[in-house]
């Protein structure tokens, strides 16, 4: 059986930054599961994937536009230390769920300084190429019920 939309698959991965550095891993844990062709993973990857059979071992260099997108200069915003109520310490690195015109959106607290707090609604992955190095270990067909939710359903996927 080969990768195609409408199936299942398991995956083991190692991803690293263009310095070499890993930034995650399935190695030593279960396999990343999910539903091919419903956007589960990121668009660079899925389209690697397409077509590989189990066993198949693949190295993937995705690129911005495929994987998190470009650095948008506008996700990025200023804004006054009142807007935390409640929260007595904020450091460089913690991250916040923020109300956007599009919905609740996690955001990095990037620089403080003062009551001036910068804020990165980008994904901390967007503007960098990603390197993939997968090992297709299973394939099959999703069931009705995967397909309609758009998702992986039981071990190594998701549970209702």
């Amino acid at each position: 059986m080969q990768i195609a939309d409408k199936t299942v698959v398991s995956i083991h991965y190692t991803l690293t930054n263009a310095d070499g550095e890993t930034l995650d891993s399935s190695v030593g844990q279960d396999p990343l599961v999910y539903l091919h062709g419903a956007n589960n993973i990121i668009a660079g990857l899925e389209a690697a994937l397409l077509g590989k059979a189990v066993g198949d071992s693949l190295q993937v260099n995705v690129e911005p536009g495929d994987g998190y997108g470009e650095i948008r200069d506008e996700l990025v915003q200023e804004v006054d230390r009142s807007a935390f109520q409640g929260v007595d310490e904020i450091d460089v690195g913690m991250q916040f769920m923020a109300q956007t015109p599009w919905g609740e959106q996690p955001v990095t607290v990037v620089k403080v300084e003062g009551d001036n707090i910068t804020l990165d609604g980008n994904h901390p992955l967007a503007g960098q190429v990603l390197n993939f190095d997968v090992e297709v270990v299973e394939i099959r067909d999703a069931s009705a019920e995967e397909l309609d939710h758009g998702h992986v359903h039981g071990a190594g996927g998701h549970h209702h």
